[in-house]
């Protein structure tokens, strides 16, 4: 049986109704962005004048279209809207994005030109995404009806649903330009007139493109079915969510943004939680997580190696892991801290967390690093393992493959790097490691935050197969 979104994620046909022949206008913007992301399907344009946009021949109205197409995007006035669902509506058009505002996050015309939308949508049966949306992607199905100029997105493992639109828009063109990793889908559910998390979620569930899924949510439409939706989906793939509007004056902020209201039956954390659901309070750990999940997957436990070139470092790491991240520092094998002994000057005593500089400065940074870094991986003690790395051109850039080839090697024992030194360094660090699936991080926190965030994913799926397997 077609799931209700097929239609928005692959579609075979779509139609920009609106469309404009003026750059930088979002109806010529989102032509772009369709083409710059090489979609294949037949892509048919909307627009009064007939004029040919980027190379095609616009239809002057929506009845000139050809019957059956499989999505619309309309960038039209708010007003206009109501009237462009039913003139879909009538062509067979049964999927529609509308990126319009001016509706309930504006005022009281704005509410009652909502109602009027809504009636319309019901009349016609057709499934919408707005309005005050920036847009959707798919890039397994190389499309997007987002009208923020992005140009080609990357392919990959995480998907988003997002009750704001600058997730479609600046935050994703930070993602292109920024990082190494890609989306698989990701919809910004604006207003939600029609369709909201619970069918996004729904659509995911049984995605295989989609690994993971990270939210940021102001409101639930639907509180109920999206706590079963959560359980199902958190079975095999981790939900990590920001729920905006948590304090009164956010609740107001959000009721602003996209007109929603706080439900009597507001979800609690416990609730949540007991759904599998992780939250975060932080925007950018929904790049920061997506970065990690992108190439490796949940650390299997809590208990972290990491080496420091610094002895402040290990010691305030240390304090941080066990206060406020939730992780263990555990003691290494014997055998372990023999082979550090090995590779450290007879002053050192080698332990968890490891003094790492003494070595580097005897036998340079790739054999102290590789050689610590394959010792505690093979540790049964240890989970995941963060090195940060010093690197400065005074110094010389070392080889860094050798982290790449322990990656491979132990793909349960996720490996997150971090760095200090020279800006121009850890870029260049950055830049040859991630396009070869090796999360790294600027900031020397993150990768612990990260892995906090990701092992409580892991606790959440394992909790979850544990109450199906008693029957829960």
């Amino acid at each position: 049986m077609e799931h209700p979104l097929r239609r928005f994620f692959e579609p075979r046909s779509v139609a920009v109704i609106g469309a404009s022949a003026r750059p930088h206008k979002p109806g010529n913007d989102v032509v772009k962005n369709i083409l710059a992301n090489k979609y294949t399907g037949k892509l048919y344009l909307v627009n009064p004048k007939g004029e040919e946009i980027l190379g095609i021949r616009a239809h002057r109205s929506v009845g000139e279209l050809p019957e059956g197409i499989d999505l619309a995007i309309v960038i039209l006035p708010a007003q206009s809207n109501p009237e462009a669902v039913r003139q879909c509506a009538a062509k067979g058009i049964k999927a529609i994005v509308l990126a319009a505002g001016g509706f309930s996050e504006v005022d009281e015309a704005g509410r009652a030109l909502q109602e009027e939308l809504v009636r319309a949508i019901k009349e016609t049966g057709v499934r919408v995404i707005g309005p005050n949306t920036s847009g959707h992607t798919s890039t397994p199905f190389n499309f997007t009806s987002s009208f923020f100029p992005l140009g080609p997105i990357p392919k990959g493992r995480v998907s988003y649903v997002a009750q704001t639109g600058n997730f479609a828009t600046h935050t994703m063109r930070y993602i292109i330009t920024g990082e190494n990793f890609g989306i698989a889908r990701f919809v910004g559910l604006g207003n939600k007139v029609d369709v909201d998390e619970c069918d996004v979620l729904d659509y995911y569930i049984q995605d295989p493109e989609t690994h993971a899924v990270l939210a940021y949510l102001e409101s639930f439409k639907r509180p109920r079915l999206f706590l079963e939706l959560a359980r199902r989906l958190t079975l095999k793939k981790p939900l990590i969510l920001l729920k905006g509007g948590l304090t009164r004056e956010g609740a107001e902020a959000a009721i602003a943004h996209t007109a929603a209201l706080a439900s009597d039956e507001k979800l609690t954390e416990a609730a949540l939680r007991q759904a599998g659901i992780v939250q975060i309070e932080d925007y950018r750990h929904l790049i920061l997580a997506a970065k990690a999940l992108s190439w490796m997957d949940p650390p299997l436990g809590n208990r972290v190696s990491f080496m420091a070139p610094s002895g402040a470092m290990l010691v305030i790491l240390t304090d941080l892991c066990k206060r406020r991240w939730g992780l263990e520092v555990p003691q290494l094998l014997d055998e372990t801290r023999r082979k550090l002994q090995d590779i450290s000057p007879s002053y050192i005593r080698m332990r968890n967390p490891v003094d790492i500089w003494p070595a580097a400065y005897l036998h340079g940074i790739e054999k102290a690093y590789r050689e610590a870094m394959e010792a505690v991986l093979k540790d049964p003690n240890v989970d995941a393992v963060v090195p940060i790395l010093m690197l400065t051109r005074l110094i010389g850039m070392p080889s860094l493959e050798f982290i790449v080839e322990l990656a491979r090697a132990y793909p349960t024992k996720p490996i997150y790097v971090t760095f200090s030194g020279d800006k121009d360094c850890m870029e260049e660090a950055k830049a040859y490691l991630e396009p070869r699936g090796v999360p790294t991080f600027f900031q020397i926190e993150e990768p612990f935050e990260v892995l906090s965030i990701l092992w409580r994913c892991t606790q959440a799926m394992n909790r979850r197969r544990g109450e199906i397997r008693g029957g829960a």
